[in-house]
């Protein structure tokens, strides 16, 4: 189950990489909307926007939920650190001082 929600979290990953590139920065930058473009018969500039805002907020939010669902699961597995630490620390109290305290 971690595994698949791993390899779908890296896609979306991926994923929210590629649409936040593909956006028009208010600068040109890599978008493709505009007029004379490459994709200037495709969409409008204002529809490419808006159909990218709302895919990228999309990603986003599954992004967000698979982070939340990995993090639960793998508590789940994994045993916790304050265990160890007290159970290291309930070793060192056991042994034998190596140098006589009754003298």
């Amino acid at each position: 189950m971690i595994t698949i929600l791993l390899v779908i979290h890296i896609i979306l990953a991926v994923c929210i990489i590629c649409a936040v590139l593909v956006q028009k920065s208010e600068g040109g930058g890599l978008g493709i909307g505009g007029s004379g473009g490459a994709g200037g018969g495709f969409m409008t500039a204002r529809g490419t926007a808006n159909f990218m805002t709302k895919l990228t907020a999309f990603l986003g939010g599954c992004f967000f939920l698979t982070s939340i669902l990995l993090a639960l699961l793998s508590s789940n597995d994994s045993p916790s650190i304050v265990n160890e630490v007290n159970k290291s620390i309930e070793e060192k109290n056991t042994k034998e001082p190596s140098v006589p305290l009754g003298n």
